[in-house]
């Protein structure tokens, strides 16, 4: 009997995910990622695995024993009880914590899924900025990289049709602002898993970003009035000229209950329009046959499907941890020719020396460091350097005591300097950090303290670069003026 395939997937208990591992099963074994995979029970050709992509160590050990990648994964929704970061930052940590281990397991191919990138790319919108920023680093180690991009899915959950449908629902009249106007490339979801499974383990599409799309081109207002009379609504539309993206942002969130999160991202993408481009398509994947309205009633009847499944289910939805954990994540721009490693070095240094007398750092040959308030004689942080787990690219420390961090059994604080392939460009990031302090005197003193700090770190290294660049332009004149 043929071996079959094993295909890691990311984001299994998600939107594309759940709906994509129904259609892998049929002729390969899934490894199934997912925060809270070890809670499910594995079949025959699907292996649960708990994965936590902020860690490589568990990225790792996620894809271990898999041929190919599947990567549904998008950080908008904070996992932390306290995230100070943007969702792109923490969405480059994802994406390059899975690349590395895609490389260390051997994994022949990677899928990402994606938005589509127009033709315009000077001033992308941040979330499809992102979009491209993860393709990027997703290729940066030298797996393959397919990537289908799409413009709006079309399906039961989600994040733009549901937004969608529930601005119809909800509005007996609409104000439609400019940008509903765009024009965009609705495609059913059942096309987009179609072109997902096509694409894995084709050599053809190795290293192709392909656009994908359904049979229509559309305004955001065609699709509202479609999407109301498959609902067997009349729901009247005004155009206007005004409302900003700003405001319609604010608005959608308001009128769809939707978190700011995801809500802002996505309507700040609207102004483009995201119309697949026939360069960038391909014959066998790209061409949807679903029509809008067919996919429209095959989403809205699957979530009234739900709904009542949900109502009947003596089952809960599952619960945050509660666990009083942060995640901070800053981006800073590195000194020519330096490197993460040389970065978390120097941040102890200028950090000792920033505080003065307030706070001294104490570092031994291990690199082991030890922060002390003035007058105190125990430690309020201690930091220990992860050699096993660091490289030049990459410095780790592991937070193991202090009286200002819960230090837990298992307990994985953490924080890293983690450079961004092919740039100067590096990410501070602290993760999983009990801190002891009560919770609102932490919001309100420590926590406000770091981001100050990661400022003034920021300052501190373009004011270096700043230096070093006088230098560079004045020292030649310098020695003419002494030869002479």
């Amino acid at each position: 009997m043929e071996k079959r395939e094993v295909i890691a997937l990311t984001g299994a208990s998600g939107y594309i995910g759940n709906n994509l591992l129904q259609k892998l099963t049929g002729y390969s074994d899934v490894i199934a990622l997912s925060r809270n995979g070890d809670s499910r029970e594995n079949s025959d050709h699907v292996e649960w695995r708990s994965c936590d992509l902020y860690s490589l160590d568990s990225a790792e050990k996620g894809l271990e024993g898999a041929d190919y990648a599947v990567y549904l994964v998008h950080s908008m929704m904070p996992s932390a009880k306290l995230t100070q970061a943007k969702f792109e930052d923490m969405d480059l940590i994802l994406a390059d914590n899975f690349a590395r281990a895609a490389k260390k397991n051997g994994i022949k191919q990677i899928i990402y899924m994606s938005g589509i990138i127009p033709e315009d790319t000077e001033e992308l919108s941040r979330h499809l900025e992102s979009r491209l920023e993860v393709e990027k680093v997703l290729g940066a180690y030298g797996t393959p990289v397919t990537t289908i991009r799409a413009g709006l899915i079309v399906g039961p959950k989600g994040s733009s049709f549901p937004i969608l449908t529930k601005l119809v629902k909800r509005l007996p009249a609409m104000l439609l602002p400019k940008w509903t106007r765009t024009k965009t490339h609705p495609i059913a979801l059942k096309d987009v898993l179609t072109a997902l499974k096509k694409s894995i383990g084709n050599k053809r599409l190795s290293g192709k970003s392909i656009d994908v799309g359904g049979p229509e081109v559309m305004t955001y207002k065609e699709m509202m009035i479609q999407t109301a009379e498959v609902m067997g609504r009349n729901t009247r539309t005004f155009d206007v000229p005004f409302m900003t993206v700003t405001l319609s942002r604010l608005w959608v969130s308001l009128i769809t209950q939707s978190p700011k999160s995801i809500a802002y991202p996505l309507i700040e993408s609207l102004k483009h329009p995201m119309v697949a481009q026939k360069e960038n398509m391909d014959d066998e994947i790209s061409y949807g046959r679903t029509p809008f309205k067919e996919a429209a009633k095959y989403a809205l009847d699957e979530e009234e499907k739900e709904k009542k499944e949900q109502k009947s289910s003596k089952s809960s939805s599952s619960k945050q941890s509660g666990i009083a954990d942060v995640r901070s994540v800053q981006r800073i721009l590195l000194p020519e020719g330096k490197d993460a490693d040389w970065a978390g070095d120097h941040y102890m240094n200028w950090l000792s020396k920033l505080a003065r007398p307030f706070l001294r750092v104490e570092a031994d040959s291990s690199r082991v460091s030890r922060f002390y308030l003035f007058g105190w004689e125990k430690p309020i942080m201690e930091l220990s350097y992860a050699p096993d787990r660091s490289s030049s690219n990459r410095a780790l420390y592991y937070i193991t005591g202090g009286s200002f961090a819960e230090i837990v059994e298992g307990g994985r604080g953490r924080i890293e300097f983690r450079q961004i392939p092919d740039t100067q460009e590096c990410i501070i990031a602290i993760h999983e950090y009990r801190p002891s302090l009560p919770w609102i005197i932490y919001r309100l003193s420590q926590a406000k303290i770091h981001i100050i700090v990661m400022y003034l770190y920021k300052r501190h290294l373009l004011n270096l670069m700043d230096k070093t660049d006088e230098h560079k332009q004045n020292g030649p004149v310098k020695r003419i003026v002494h030869m002479n």
